[in-house]
């Protein structure tokens, strides 16, 4: 059985993120499913969880039993006291918020896999920055209005789908600039401001404003390279797209 449990909805693209991180490092772990459309994400007693785990995990070892296992049967649900996801168990580490977890994977196993964390780089803080400032405000909401919104029983609206397109081209723009110089975000290596944008950068493949990325010749080459390695191949694979995606 796995040691590291991720826990959140498989087609999540904040799950698919750490799922992208672990598995470029080549790390062992399970998936555990947490329904956000029952609503299991915001119940109190989930939100709760957090600090009542940690409470357990941290009884001394001649502790009663009891403690132990109650811990393990907590660890089976949601772990984060936003009521949000995904959440990361790592061992005895509780971890939430997608970036602050793939940045402590990059760091606890820098010697594993890719070096995702090379040498400091103003540059790769920059991108990692802009990722989430710039680059994933105006994609989440078009992903979600133009992929998930259906998925879902909904309809896009239209206003939004054109306001959010025409953030994503300015920014994109900005992109195609910074990769005519640069093979990857950070320079010349892989690194993990590349590998936070995949999970949208594949959701928008998707949708019909796939060529907010192939109409751009430089962020397309950035997307055709980062998106054929063996660690993001096996990352998709697992994606359980329902059979209308």
């Amino acid at each position: 059985m796995a040691s590291r449990k991720l826990y959140g909805m498989p087609l999540s693209p904040n799950v698919v993120r750490v799922a992208a991180a672990l598995n470029e490092k080549g790390l062992d772990f399970e998936i555990v499913p947490v329904d956000l459309t029952t609503g299991a994400h915001k119940q109190p007693e989930f939100l709760a969880l957090n600090v009542r785990i940690l409470k357990l995990l941290n009884r001394p070892k001649s502790s009663s039993n009891q403690f132990h296992i109650l811990a393990n049967a907590f660890s089976c649900v949601f772990l984060q006291p936003f009521g949000q996801i995904p959440a990361l168990q790592d061992g005895d580490e509780i971890l939430y918020e997608s970036r602050a977890i793939n940045r402590y994977i990059a760091s606890k196993y820098k010697a594993d896999g890719a070096d995702l964390l090379p040498a400091a780089s103003a540059k790769l803080e920059v991108w990692l920055e802009v990722e989430s400032h710039h680059f994933y405000p105006a994609v989440a909401d078009l992903v979600f209005q133009l992929l998930i919104k259906p998925l879902l029983g909904g309809a896009p609206d239209p206003v939004v789908v054109d306001k959010k397109a025409d953030a994503l081209a300015k920014v994109l723009d900005v992109y195609e600039a910074h990769l005519a110089e640069n093979k990857y975000l950070a320079g010349d290596q892989f690194t993990l401001a590349d590998v936070n944008h995949m999970a949208h950068l594949l959701y928008l493949s998707k949708t019909p404003k796939a060529d907010l990325v192939t109409s751009r010749p430089h962020v397309k080459a950035w997307w055709d390279d980062i998106s054929t390695r063996p660690a993001w191949q096996k990352t998709a694979a697992a994606i359980p797209y329902p059979p209308a995606a």
